[in-house]
Formats: structure tokens, sequence, C-alpha cells
């Protein structure tokens, strides 16, 4: 009875997926087989065009570095932030009225900080980095003022690491609530124990933390992947649709072949980046589970 409810709850969504998700990208599929005018079979001929484009190559290229810098870069820091934030909590936290250690009333303020770049808009956040990183901006003048040359950071190579700083500072604070909810979870009697055997502090994180923080590690990274695409904004808002090739990306290319109408190239491309982001997160949910069972397996032979 309860499933059968469940599943009535999630029909009203399941229509609305299929009816204006799947359908349309089936459709995508099928035209990415045609010519762009007629409806004459090419088979892969549009994919073996795509994959020849140049500037499909290089976007393809400069969005998977992204991902690849981007992404440790994010986890790595949310995840030392939220543990720097729990253990200060921890040592001086308020009090409840029953007596418990107040941890989240003592850290309002810090996630309310480091959140805050989150509800601040694309547009804003462009501007406040064009204001920073221009040619004119504010940089280039504190360092002619100290007599170092400045530099036009938006269109040289430095671009990247300017949409690279500007996609951490943005997800960082919603990345460490993710892990500080994963922390919370953790019994507080297991880093009770460990300290009475002699454990310190790394060993604690590294024994009892980070093992128990697979599926958080898991969701948070599958949400940051899934931002990391979503910085397009910022990247269309800084440089136009032709900016400086290190920050060429995908989106770029899908936005200037949607312009000039090249439907079969950009259906192509299109179906190639859903395959290769389905497969990628199936590699994810794959290590996850083999992790698990690895840890199942641990456990078993301990018992």
């Amino acid at each position: 009875m309860e499933s059968r409810n469940a599943y009535l709850f999630l029909f009203p969504n399941l229509i609305g997926t299929v009816g204006f998700v799947l359908i349309p990208f089936m459709d995508v599929f099928r035209r990415s087989c045609l010519r762009a005018v007629g409806s004459g079979f090419t088979g892969l001929s549009n994919y073996r065009e795509v994959l020849r484009n140049k500037a499909f190559r290089l976007a393809a290229a400069n969005t998977l570095k992204f991902i690849a810098v981007c992404l440790p870069l994010l986890l790595s820091f949310s995840l030392c932030i939220a543990v720097m934030f729990w253990s200060a909590a921890d040592r001086g936290g308020g009090r409840k009225k029953d007596g418990t250690k107040d941890r989240w009333g003592d850290m309002g303020w810090m996630k309310t900080g480091f959140t805050l770049p989150m509800a601040v808009p694309a547009a804003s956040v462009s501007v406040f980095f064009q204001m920073l990183f221009d040619e004119k901006g504010w940089l280039n003048l504190l360092a002619n003022r100290l007599g170092f040359p400045g530099a036009d950071w938006l269109n040289c190579r430095y671009a990247f690491w300017v949409l690279t700083a500007c996609y951490v500072w943005k997800n960082l604070g919603y990345d460490m609530i993710l892990w500080l909810t994963g922390i919370a979870g953790i019994g507080k009697e297991q880093y009770e124990a460990a300290r009475v055997e002699g454990a310190g502090e790394f060993a604690c994180f590294a024994y009892i933390t980070l093992p128990q923080l697979k599926e958080t590690a898991y969701v948070t990274t599958l949400l940051s992947f899934v931002n990391a695409f979503r910085v397009f904004r910022e990247a269309y808002l800084l440089s136009g649709d032709y900016p400086h090739e290190s920050i060429y990306m995908l989106q770029h290319l899908f936005n200037n072949w949607f312009v000039s109408l090249d439907i079969q190239k950009l259906t192509a491309a299109a179906s190639l980046l859903v395959i290769m982001t389905g497969g990628l997160l199936f590699g994810l949910g794959m290590l996850l589970r083999f992790f698990r069972y690895g840890c199942s397996r641990q456990i078993r032979r301990k018992d």
C-alpha cells in the first residue's frame, strides 16, 4: 500500500520527465543521424564530423580540464573547512536547553558567510570579477601602484584560473554544508573511544571520518559535477561568445552552433555529451558500490 502511494506521488513527475526530457532527447538522438535539411539517413557521419571538428576538440578538452582541476580543489577545500569548523564548534560550542552542545547554532554565522555566494546572481558575480581582473581593474591598479606590470587576465592563459576561482568561490559554501551534514551523522562515541586508545586528530579523521563519508562524497561530487557545467553563465558574461581559448567550453560551442542553426553538429555533439556524462556517472556509482562491498567484507571478516 505504501509503495503504491509512493508511485502515485511520483507519477506526475515521471510524466513530466518523460514528456519534457526523455522524448525530446530521443528526438535529438534521431536527428543526430539525419541530414540538417530533409530526412536522409546519414548514420554516424555527423558524429565523425563533430569529432574531427577542431572547435569541438578544444571545447571538450577545456571542459574536461576544468572539471579535472575544479572538482578536486572544491571537494578538498570544502572538506577541510567543514572539518575545521566542526572541530572549532566541538571545542567551544554553546549549550541547548537540555545541556547538550549546540554545534549548529555555534556555526550559524560561518555557514551564512560561506553560503552567501550561492545567493549572489551570476551577473553580479561576473561584474565583480570583471572589476577585479579586467585590464583596467582593481588588481592591475594595485600592481601598478606597487611597481609591477599588470596583465589582461581575462584574455590570456590566466583566464582559466580566474574562472576556476569563480567556480570554487561560488560553490565552496554549498559543498561545505553537505560535508557538515555527513560529519554530523557520525557518532561522537567513536571519536571518544579512539582518543581513549591514544588516537590523534589525524588518525580520527583518516580512520573514522573519511570512511564514513563515502555516501556524502558521492552526492557532493555528483552535485559539484553538475554545477561545473553551470559555470558557462559566468564565462559567457565575463568574455562573451568567443572568450580566450583556455575557457572556451562546450556550452560556448553549443550556443554558437545553435545561433548558426548547425543542427546536425549540435544534435550529434549533445548526444555525445550525454553518453560520456552518463558513462562517467555510471563509473562513479560502480566505484562507490565497490567501496561499499569492500567495507562490508572487512566488517564480516572482523565479525
